[in-house]
């Protein structure tokens, strides 16, 4: 026990070593990492700015999609760069609450996000399944309330899981093999049969997200049966339609979420973990504004008007 105690004292920082320990590559890195972060954030800046000013997407799909995007924002913004400014100063620590800061921030807007997403299907069923109700199920009171929901949950969420990975004593080196503090790579560090409790937690927290999958899939199950009974194949293209970035979206989300926590976390440098922790952090934030502009004729056309039909004219 003392010897753990002394441990505990000893670790007030923590090394970030996922990148390569080549200048060169790690400026590229850095380059590669701001390039992706500023395409994010001026997409989501984007989409923020026209749900908010054009009075034709005042619905709630673009009411989810707005906090949606304001999600992506601080997502990528809690480890890009922090991440580009290490590469740019050669510098690999970080101060433990920073990590502590980090673990939570990162689990509680990806737990936010995966709630919304949650809503945001709810929201497909209803406008397709019931549409003369659709209005008085989704009012505006209520839209508030989801979305309170959905940041209450995450919120919760990241605590749960920052307090069980922070509850262990760390007995090995305090050098994380990644370019953030991941909870997998930093329950490697943690001394021998403690890590239980947050293992407890990732369990109930898996069995919790598969729970809010199953609901995912029974409303689109509901949503492709009413489509089905569309008689125009037109009409059945154009209500599907609406549901296309939602579906890429989640796919993207959850893809990209699995491949990451179900990849091996060893202790030594991965070019497969960097690879994978780079998929799940990067790309749902800086891909997502693209697909609801891409999927969604009435968006282009407001992003058309909003920047110039010369600045983008093949949109």
């Amino acid at each position: 026990m003392p010897e753990k105690l002394t441990n505990v004292t000893l670790v007030t920082q923590f090394l970030l070593l996922g990148l390569p320990d080549n200048e060169v590559l790690q400026r590229l890195y850095a380059t590669f990492f701001l390039l992706i972060y500023l395409e994010a954030l001026m997409g989501n800046l984007l989409i923020i700015t026209i749900t908010t000013i054009d009075q034709h997407f005042q619905s709630p799909m673009y009411f989810f999609l707005k906090n949606l995007s304001l999600i992506d924002i601080c997502y990528i913004s809690v480890t890009v760069p922090k991440s580009i400014m290490n590469s740019l100063n050669n510098s690999h620590s970080i101060s433990f609450v920073g990590c502590a800061s980090q673990v939570f921030l990162v689990v509680f807007f990806a737990g936010t996000e995966f709630a919304l997403l949650l809503v945001m299907s709810y929201d497909r069923y209803a406008a397709i399944c019931c549409p003369l109700s659709y209005e008085a199920i989704m009012s505006r009171g209520t839209c508030v309330q989801m979305v309170t929901a959905s940041w209450f949950s995450g919120c919760v969420y990241g605590s749960i899981h920052a307090a069980g990975t922070f509850s262990v004593h760390f007995c090995g080196p305090n050098v994380v093999h990644q370019f953030f503090c991941d909870i997998p790579a930093l329950l490697t560090l943690a001394c021998s049969g403690e890590q239980s409790l947050e293992y407890m937690f990732i369990i109930v927290s898996c069995c919790f997200a598969f729970v809010c999958f199953i609901l995912m899939v029974a409303s689109y199950v509901y949503i492709i049966s009413t489509v089905l009974r569309i008689p125009s194949s037109q009409g059945r293209f154009n209500t599907f339609s609406t549901c296309m970035p939602h579906l890429t979206v989640v796919a993207l989300f959850l893809f990209s979420g699995c491949i990451a926590y179900l990849g091996s976390t060893s202790k030594s440098p991965s070019s497969l973990n960097l690879f994978m922790s780079v998929l799940y952090s990067l790309l749902p934030p800086s891909l997502n504004p693209v697909i609801y502009s891409l999927r969604n004729r009435d968006m282009k056309v407001a992003l058309g008007k909003f920047l110039g039909e010369k600045m983008i004219p093949n949109m």
